[in-house]
């Protein structure tokens, strides 16, 4: 193991050194949260299919391929489909507003009065995502070291608090890129080929498994049906993603360069299933599905190669861990203490924001830890974070987009409407359950539109300025030099 181990380390302290490298860069609250806004289109499309397919994509995904078979594609599938979507039809005019959170987007939409309470429910979901995301740490870990669980998710979380504390977004777009490198080879060019080479081949992985393995919808409709729920709406709102659509150095890239990273995700979806089911053929009795990812890496690859595919389930994790510690501490600031000590920090350029954002940082990511070794069921704090950002905010945000008579007062009853009902619903059928997030998407949507037609219309001066916005009027900030 001695080789799997260099490549490993080597590849963290990379990590390390693209953090320290990404500080220089990183002068201005502009390009310390959202790059400066000037990514190019490989640059942007690598770092958006890093930051969506993290830990449950990769090690989740060929979990959901041994269980199922080719239809456990259909979980990252939905992550795919849902960047698509958000790539074509919203991405533009999210990249022209000039922001850095979902709850600006909201304040300027409905006149000023929806950022806080919207900002604490997407603060909640992005601090979960990044509380699951680390706990994969002690998984990858254990299989290299045989480490604790709760020294592993210390290393692991450290390092990803470390360099997205020193650089911001330049950092964790650095990594990313290196990240989507490693992920793209190790799992996509190697770990898949040699699979289904080791299971014998399509043909004999037919005759050794059921046929429903084969089967895309075996997985089942109802399944299908939340997934594309949770997931492909979630991607459509979540801060974490949103955040990377601000780093576009134009609407073109956003769109274009996310919807290559959308179909990037849906060949990996494909993938991690037909790894899976690899998996199955050759250890038909693991005592867990999310067992296959390790136990093919580790007895099944030569050594380096080994180091190389755990490097990029390290990658996968990193990504999306540090995606999601960016966006928890960029509203913790931003929407909710700014707003609570009664003002909301001005568009400036010094040196004291840039600190007072990386302090936001290295204080979540410390508590995200934190809560990350105390928490042992992470399907759940994953299911809760999603059913709250759906239920409470997909209907403001996308009424907002899509519907001129939407109010304030209709925004803030759905958010509180939306969310209110959910966790009530999770009380009572089981945070498991599908039914809180279908009913409590229903009631915010009613709850929304009803009260938006009782009330007074936004105000048309507002409108006026949200449309300004929308079409990329309104909102400059400094140039610097376009990163590809």
């Amino acid at each position: 193991m001695a080789v799997d181990y260099t490549v490993i380390v080597v590849y963290l302290a990379g990590m390390l050194a693209m953090g320290w490298w990404g500080m220089r860069r990183a002068k201005s609250k502009s390009e310390f949260l959202v790059a400066g806004r000037r990514l190019g289109p490989w640059m942007y499309s690598g770092t958006m299919a890093a930051i969506v397919l993290g830990g449950a994509s990769t090690i989740g995904g060929v979990g959901l391929g041994y269980q199922y078979g080719l239809s456990g594609a259909w979980m990252v599938f939905t992550i795919g489909l849902g960047l698509l979507a958000l790539s074509v039809f919203f991405s533009a005019r999210i990249a022209r507003l000039k922001v850095y959170t979902v709850s600006e987007m909201l304040d300027l939409r409905y006149g000023g009065r929806a950022g806080v309470i919207s900002g604490v429910v997407m603060w909640a979901y992005t601090l979960m995502l990044a509380v699951t995301s680390t706990i994969a740490y002690a998984t990858i870990f254990d299989v290299l070291f045989d480490m604790n669980r709760t020294l592993a998710i210390v290393l692991g979380g450290s390092i990803v608090v470390a360099y997205s504390t020193l650089g911001g977004m330049w950092s964790i777009t650095l990594t990313d890129m290196v990240q989507f490198v490693v992920k793209t080879i190790g799992v996509l060019l190697l770990l898949l080929p040699i699979a289904v080479v080791k299971a014998g081949g399509f043909g004999e992985m037919r005759a050794k498994l059921p046929t429903e393995y084969f089967d895309p919808l075996g997985i089942g409709g109802e399944t299908i049906f939340t997934y594309v729920l949770i997931y492909t709406f979630g991607m459509l709102i979540g801060q974490d993603i949103w955040q990377r659509v601000f780093t576009a150095r134009s609407d073109k890239v956003a769109r274009y360069g996310g919807t290559v990273a959308g179909t990037y995700c849906l060949v990996y979806a494909i993938a991690g299933a037909v790894i899976g089911t690899a998996a199955k053929v050759m250890y038909p009795k693991l005592p867990s599905a999310d067992a296959a990812f390790a136990t093919i890496v580790k007895d099944e690859l030569p050594i380096g190669v080994r180091g190389l595919v755990l490097a990029a389930a390290l990658a996968a994790v990193m990504s999306t861990s540090s995606g999601a510690l960016i966006a928890c501490a960029t509203v913790a600031n931003n929407d909710i203490w700014s707003r609570l000590r009664g003002r909301v920090a001005p568009e400036g350029e010094g040196h004291d924001e840039v600190q007072g954002n990386r302090a936001f940082i290295l204080i979540m990511g410390v508590a995200v830890i934190v809560i990350a070794i105390a928490l042992n069921d992470v399907v759940q704090a994953l299911t809760v974070a999603y059913n709250l950002l759906v239920g409470g905010l997909l209907v403001p945000i996308l009424g907002g987009l899509l519907w001129r008579r939407g109010t304030a007062p209709g925004a803030l009853a759905a958010v509180t409407a939306g969310g209110l009902s959910v966790i009530g619903l999770m009380w009572g059928y089981g945070i498991l359950a599908t039914e809180p997030v279908y009913y409590g998407l229903l009631i915010s949507l009613a709850v929304y539109v009803a009260v938006s037609l009782a009330t007074k219309p936004t105000d048309a001066a507002v409108l006026a300025a949200w449309r300004e916005r929308l079409a990329g009027r309104g909102a400059t900030e400094p140039q610097a030099p376009v990163a590809v």
